[in-house]
């Protein structure tokens, strides 16, 4: 099991950038592909990024491409989530999971999740 914490989350303004952060603990964490998922009210969990193990191969979900950027450091057992031109529609819970790979990550299928940190973009 992989122990994950995100931490960045606030209150921004339309057009504005956050910058989310998981600090992972536990298991191996160069071994397992990361990603980030979010929860709106009243709406599913929905996948926004993932990236292997090597960072070599990464997934975006439509409505953040050209938006959102994830990166991760092994040495320091992080993932990012780099936000930027964010719109209301992005206010959500946002929650750092891990799992085998990237494109299962991506298909929902999460070994591990974090508590969820919250982003809220007023317009």
């Amino acid at each position: 099991q992989v122990q994950l914490v995100e931490s960045g989350g606030g209150l921004v303004q339309a057009g504005g950038s956050l910058r989310l952060s998981c600090a992972a603990s536990g298991r191996t964490f160069g071994n397992y592909a990361m990603g980030w998922f979010r929860q709106a009210p009243g709406k599913e969990r929905e996948f926004v990024a993932a990236i292997s193990w090597s960072g070599g191969t990464i997934y975006y979900a439509d409505s953040v491409k050209g938006r959102f950027t994830i990166s991760r450091d092994n040495a320091k057992n992080t993932v990012s989530l780099q936000m930027n031109s964010l719109k209301p529609e992005d206010t959500a819970a946002y929650y750092c999971v891990a799992g085998q790979n990237g494109r299962t990550l991506r298909a929902g299928a999460v070994g591990d999740w974090g508590q969820g940190t919250q982003v809220t973009v007023s317009s």
